[in-house]
């Protein structure tokens, strides 16, 4: 898997009292990994000596951090791996296609160098192949885990939706389309059950994902708390808004509005209650902006000028989608947090958004944007509305920056985890 590199070579501190080893999927330039990123920078600058292993690329030149896909050959091993977890699905050929992981494959992380000098294992998103659910029964120090979504409380998805059979015991898996109450969601669910850390504390990155874990039949006699989703606010400066347009190309009279997702129409995101708020507004005035993977045969017959930026993998570009806004629309149906409205906060457009799960801890409604009634696509028109028509946007936009920054910096949240690694330990 190429060389495994040890934390801080050349930059330890006199007063470091706790080593850490994060773990998680997924590539550093989006998702859940891009966070764990954030917070192992911000914990260098303090005192906690911080390393971090990932599934896929890696910094460059950046020996604190393991990539997993440093090579052709540990890529093709990284994607060996995620294609073997989602193998047992095939059974299920009338299944949903949505995302459902058994963490039945991964890599043996307790091997490496990091682990073995580490005082507290730090968990995030682990799925995609990168920890077998083993593994974590054979760890002998405390565990942090930081669920960003629902599947360490499920039996193989990542959002329930109205399922709440993850409270007593997965089975008859909605998702799999099973009939079965001993199928493979049923499996899952006993097996992580049965390897689970012994010393182990939940972090939830919003509280309705903390309450989640405290109601799930996994987590309920578990210590669990929220610590929310932290933002590099330094890569998202506060830009004005025309000159961000200038440097994107945008050349309109219309105020737009910004919509996006790293897969825009997932099931959860709640797309399909976007295009219905779209009826309520004027394609005359409006502008639609969008990043991330979408279907542009449908957005082209929403009868709106629009741009889409794709994917955008560098934070200085999407700084400036952002920024070029007038309103970040973020319709999801369940959210873990929700990183991108943070971020738009953070770079001075307000987020409409409905008053529920993750998102409901980002947005104060008519302060630094507006929580529409769930899942009322009227009144979430009436939000995008409210944003466009504000009397002092210039007052609204640094008020939504100095909000975001106040709650997300990443610097806040690493004191916050760096207090927790302590306890942790001194409880050993």
């Amino acid at each position: 898997m190429g060389t495994v590199y040890f934390s801080c070579l050349g930059r330890q501190k006199a007063g470091i009292t706790v080593k850490v080893v994060h773990i998680v999927g997924g590539d550093i330039t989006g998702g859940a990994a891009r966070g764990a990123y954030w917070l192992h920078q911000a914990l260098l600058n303090i005192d906690i000596e911080s390393t971090l292993i990932v599934a896929g690329k890696g910094p460059d030149n950046d020996k604190t951090v393991l990539s997993l896909s440093d090579s052709k050959l540990a890529k093709f091993y990284t994607r060996l791996r995620s294609k073997l977890d989602g193998l047992a699905t095939e059974v299920y050929k009338k299944r949903k296609r949505r995302l459902f992981s058994t963490g039945f494959i991964g890599y043996d992380f307790t091997k490496t160098e990091m682990y073995q000098k580490a005082d507290v294992v730090h968990l995030h998103w682990i799925n995609g192949g990168m920890v077998n659910i083993k593994t974590l029964a054979k760890i002998n120090k405390p565990v942090i885990w930081t669920i960003r979504d629902m599947w360490p409380l499920t039996g193989g998805c990542h959002y329930s939706l109205d399922c709440n059979k993850f409270k007593s015991e997965c089975g008859a898996c909605p998702q799999l389309h099973s009939n079965h109450y001993r199928d493979l969601s049923n499996w899952v669910f006993r097996h992580k059950q049965e390897n689970l850390p012994a010393n182990l504390t939940v972090v939830g990155i919003s509280n309705w994902l903390t309450d989640l874990a405290k109601s799930s039949s996994t987590f309920k006699n578990r210590k669990c708390l929220t610590i929310l989703n932290n933002i590099d606010v330094n890569s998202f400066s506060f830009i004005n808004k025309e000159i961000a347009r200038k440097i994107l190309g945008l050349n309109t009279h219309k105020q737009l509005v910004l919509c996006g997702a790293s897969k825009v129409d997932d099931f959860y995101k709640g797309f399909h209650k976007f295009t219905e708020a779209l009826q309520y507004l004027n394609p005359e005035k409006v502008c639609l902006m969008f990043f991330g993977e979408l279907d542009e045969i449908k957005i082209s017959k929403l009868g709106f000028e629009y741009r889409s930026f794709g994917f955008v993998k560098h934070n200085e570009m999407l700084n400036n989608v952002y920024a070029a806004a007038d309103v970040y629309a973020a319709p999801s149906i369940q959210e873990a947090f929700g990183k991108t409205l943070a971020e738009s906060q953070c770079s001075g457009t307000p987020v409409v958004c409905f008053d529920v799960t993750g998102p409901q801890d980002i947005v104060e409604h008519k302060i630094t944007g507006y929580k529409a009634y769930p899942f009322d696509s009227k009144d979430l028109a009436s939000g995008i509305e409210w944003v466009l028509t504000h009397k002092n946007q210039n007052t609204l936009r640094q008020i939504t920056r100095e909000k975001a920054i106040s709650k997300f910096d990443s610097k806040l949240i690493a004191s916050e985890y760096a207090n927790l690694y302590k306890r942790v330990t001194k409880s050993k």
